[in-house]
């Protein structure tokens, strides 16, 4: 290089306005057939290189893009397919694609879970039985694609091998490395053929080095890029990593590649003081991700131009690279469109093509002198200033609460087994009740309804009256189906978060503001821009209109603070977890509100708690505290025949069972139908003695489960539970799924909680 460039490292998929979901939804659904689907993200994948390029960026990433998941492409470009899909050989078709993400009427779905510490989920690779072929050289093609469309010399994107071996289940441990070393190979035809045609920067995703490695995993990098780079050597390999600093600084920076990316974001400091101690290789470009690839604030220029003066102290300024800490997938695409927000908030804030005009002015000031920025820089501090000094930052009754707050755990009236006794007398449930999660099918006329109530077109009464009707539906449907354990369905939520966030002060919500969070799933994350405060009942009266139609028991159901908080974009002018403390109590106060007016039982979800682990295992301790801690706040002050319950996503839970139980919930129910068989695991490992649901069907797919599917699920987990304890569920919410197949999904799960029942029954008369 001769001077330094701006890059990105990944951009958005969805569009502005979620034109890639509308489409994928179509094809679907059979409305668009496969040809005007394909030219439809093909429309989508070039406009947003297009845009990236008017922006500025030198260094424009290609094969980011993807019609589901960046990981599935992966695993689909070696024709990594699971046995159970028909694959031949050759190119994956699109079927086979969706089929492995979505599963189909003869095959689950793959396994979903999530990215590292964000809200994003990607299907995990299946290796069993299975070896990689090049099926397909996808960087190639999106390479020439942007080469001959619109004349970017793109920079293809690769997630690495390492890391997605690390990611992929079916395996053996002793067999990692000879399965990374079948990957090599076709990795290696890969760059091969991008030299070939032309490509000078590739970059190859190797997150994992973020996370605790050991001496022989960085042996195994070692040895793997020497290949890589053997292979092709005249392709620039950037080693891209992101989400935290990487461990084995000095070995990391040693490996044969010409570029190395690091996130001086998320990093806690450590990156820049290796850089600090060790230096940086003089052979080497630095690849600084220096602006937040994950929050939607915009960045205090001054200060990053503080920092990259600190990088360029150490790197010379021909070998860096200015670009974000990682791909901007975690934010929406861009604020120009939010016409409704607030303007001291708006101008304060970032999102994808915001961020990558922040990466082009940064690299002016280096490249020309700060004073060229000077305006910019002063702009976005007086806008920063403006929201600090705003009343909504600097709420007297919230902030003397926080700092009254006692350093030990709330704590419920009595020990579980005295409620548990108390619950089991005020509910008479019988043995392995059935309930499900919280949401039902979210329809059409549903979210049509909602809309006209939003743009006035339906008055708050008439809403209110639709919204009611749907309750009773589906109370209806519930005492046909004969569940024990009631829910009101929450067709009045948009989201489990956004409902709460626009019900609590301190909140804000874009029209826009879109992410995604799996497949076609995008979720509109809140703002959390200032101190969080409760206002009025949130819940209240919608729960007790559903316990007002049936003698059975309703749940009443919230979000829990961490969940709130991981599924939100947080001011980051005060500590996080202070922010958690904010929403906690304000979540408490309506707990209270539900006991009070009659609900007995609450869910406080927090699917979250899981994914917002810090990627290196030391951090752990202080944040499963400060969840715990938080979680407790807004739940220990109920009576002891109040049930609370709570929610939780994905497996890999054995690490941080202790936790789970320190959240003192009287029952818990994980998502685990994907990966039942894991999960049950931990709790051989762990005891667990508390109220307990682990989802025996996938509510991801849109397949109805068979009789035997069920009753194996349950007949394992009951290996290793106490079927006193033990609840039968779904392993999500159902807002996402049609009607027909819920309740046809749900009456093959209360008959498989029958069956059990009777054989427990028999088994204990025996």
């Amino acid at each position: 290089m001769t001077e330094v460039k701006s890059s990105n490292v990944g951009y958005p998929r969805i569009g502005e306005k979620r034109e890639w979901k509308k489409a994928l939804e179509q094809f679907w659904s059979g409305m668009l057939n496969k040809e005007t689907f394909l030219q439809q993200m093909e429309v989508i994948r070039l406009s947003s290189l297009e845009k990236q390029k008017q922006l500025g960026v030198d260094l424009i990433p290609v094969g980011d893009f993807t019609l589901y998941d960046h990981v599935l492409d992966t695993a689909v470009m070696f024709g990594l397919v699971p046995e159970r899909f028909t694959y031949r050989g050759g190119k994956v078709d699109i079927e086979t694609y969706f089929d492995i993400a979505r599963g189909n009427k003869d095959a689950v779905a793959a396994e979903m879970t999530k990215w590292f510490n964000t809200n994003y989920h990607y299907i995990v690779p299946e290796l069993t039985n299975l070896t990689p072929t090049l099926a397909e050289n996808r960087p190639l093609a999106f390479y020439k694609e942007g080469k001959e469309k619109l004349e970017i010399d793109g920079k293809p994107v690769i997630l690495g091998p390492i890391t997605f071996v690390k990611l992929s289940k079916g395996y053996k441990e002793s067999e990692f490395k000879s399965i990374v070393n079948q990957l090599v190979p076709l990795y290696a035809q890969i760059l091969k053929e991008l030299q070939q045609e032309g490509a000078w920067w590739v970059q190859i995703d190797e997150p994992i080095l973020a996370t605790t490695l050991t001496e022989e995993d960085i042996s195994l990098y070692q040895a793997v890029y020497q290949t890589l780079h053997e292979a092709a050597p005249q392709i620039n390999i950037i080693l891209q990593t992101y989400f935290e600093s990487i461990t084995h600084y000095e070995a990391v920076t040693s490996l044969p590649v010409q570029a190395i990316g690091l996130d001086f974001v998320h990093d806690a400091g450590q990156n820049i003081a290796s850089l600090q101690k060790f230096g940086f290789p003089s052979d080497k470009v630095l690849a600084a991700g220096v602006i937040d690839g994950r929050n939607i604030w915009g960045a205090k220029l001054d200060n990053k131009l503080s920092l990259l003066e600190e990088i360029t102290a150490i790197v010379p300024k021909d070998r860096l690279i200015i670009q974000p800490s990682s791909s901007l997938l975690h934010v929406p695409v861009t604020v120009k469109i939010e016409e409704t927000l607030d303007h001291t908030l708006k101008t304060a804030l970032a999102f994808a093509d915001e961020k990558l005009q922040e990466i082009v002015v940064l690299t002016k000031g280096i490249r020309e002198g700060k004073e060229q920025i000077q305006d910019e820089v002063n702009k976005r501090r007086t806008a920063i200033e403006a929201l600090n000094q705003s009343s909504i930052r600097n709420n007297q009754q919230v902030q003397t609460a926080i700092q009254n707050l006692p350093s030990s755990l709330a704590e419920r009236e009595a020990p579980y087994s005295v409620r548990q006794a108390a619950q089991k007398t005020a509910f008479q449930l019988p043995l392995l009740p059935t309930t499900t999660i919280g949401s039902f099918p979210q329809t059409q006329e549903v979210r049509r309804n909602r809309l006209k109530w939003r743009k006035g077109e339906l008055t708050a009464t008439d809403y209110q009256t639709y919204i009611k009707t749907e309750i009773k539906k589906w109370i209806d449907i519930q005492e046909e189906l004969g569940l024990d354990v009631f829910v009101h369905g929450e067709f009045e939520r948009t989201d489990m978060v956004e409902y709460f966030g626009e019900k609590l002060a301190g909140f804000q919500f874009t029209k826009f503001g879109w992410v995604q969070s799996y497949g076609s799933r995008c979720v509109k994350p809140p703002i959390i821009y200032g101190d969080v405060s409760f206002e009025q009942p949130m819940t209240v009266a919608e729960t007790v209109y559903a316990q007002s139609l049936t003698d059975h028991p309703v749940k009443g159901m919230l979000t829990g603070p961490i969940t709130i908080l991981n599924w939100s974009f947080v001011r980051d002018d005060i500590p996080r977890y202070e922010v958690a403390n904010q929403i906690a109590l304000a979540l408490r106060e309506e707990v209270e509100a539900l006991e009070a007016n009659g609900i007995r039982m609450i869910q406080v979800d927090e699917p979250a708690i899981r994914e917002g682990l810090p990627l290196k295992q030391e951090k752990w301790e202080d944040y499963l505290n400060a969840a715990v801690y938080a979680f407790r706040l807004a739940t220990t002050s109920v009576r002891n025949e109040t049930q609370i319950h709570t929610h939780m996503c994905y497996s890999d839970f054995e690490d941080i069972i202790s936790s789970i139980q320190a959240l003192d919930a009287d029952v818990i129910s994980i998502e685990t139908s994907r990966s039942h068989g894991e999960l049950i695991h931990s709790f051989e490992e762990s005891t667990y003695e508390q109220g307990i649901g682990l989802g025996v069907y996938d509510i991801h797919s849109p397949r109805v489960p068979q009789l035997d599917e069920l009753t194996k699920n349950i007949d394992r987990a009951l290996q290793v539970l106490d079927p006193q304890l033990f609840w039968i569920n779904p392993d999500c919410g159902l807002k996402t799924r049609g009607m027909d197949e819920t309740v046809a999904a749900l009456k093959v799960m209360v008959q498989a909680a029958k069956l059990s029942r009777e054989k427990l029954l028999v088994k204990k008369g025996e």
